[in-house]
């Protein structure tokens, strides 16, 4: 646990020149926090322990800004830049080294029990206010842009603009 927690920070790190040390990183950056509360909820839900999973979300929401659904899967390495504002639902599925900015949304677009949030891939960007919304895929490697609104399969490699996004 404490080798990938330093994974994490030393990724922050290296992404971000203004960090001046993994302490500040650790104890200031609102990111790290919420995907370290995200893993001990994510394991109280896979244990069926509902309600504590929840509440340990909330908690984490609270202090971080960050919405991040217990049942959610996260890969290694997610970068969660400043991140106020950010909201990730039940069924992502986000792959590894990807980073998002602040106010992205990975939401559904149904209330039904099944896949209703997205699927992102391995060394995805996500730009500030970007809206990723449905049951779609976002493929490796995929940019999506600020303010962004993506509601179909993003290929691989691609780059996704505008308020109704449009590849680039």
């Amino acid at each position: 646990m404490i080798n990938k927690v330093l994974e994490l920070l030393k990724t922050y790190k290296n992404y971000d020149p203004a960090a001046k040390s993994l302490w500040e990183i650790g104890l200031l950056y609102p990111g790290p926090k919420a995907i370290l509360f995200h893993r001990i909820a994510n394991g109280l839900y896979k244990a069926h322990m509902f309600f504590l999973a929840r509440l340990v979300a909330e908690i984490s929401r609270l202090l971080t800004g960050i919405e991040i659904h217990p049942g959610a899967t996260i890969g290694k390495r997610l970068v969660i830049d400043h991140g106020m504002g950010s909201v990730i639902g039940e069924t992502a599925v986000i792959g590894d080294d990807c980073i998002i900015f602040h106010g992205v949304t990975l939401g559904g677009v149904k209330f039904d029990p099944v896949k209703r949030h997205p699927t992102v891939g391995n060394k995805v960007m996500i730009g500030t206010g970007a809206k990723v919304l449905g049951p779609i895929t976002i493929g490796d490697r995929a940019l999506i842009g600020a303010n962004a609104v993506v509601m179909r399969d993003v290929p691989p490699g691609t780059t996704m603009v505008g308020p109704i996004a449009t590849e680039r």
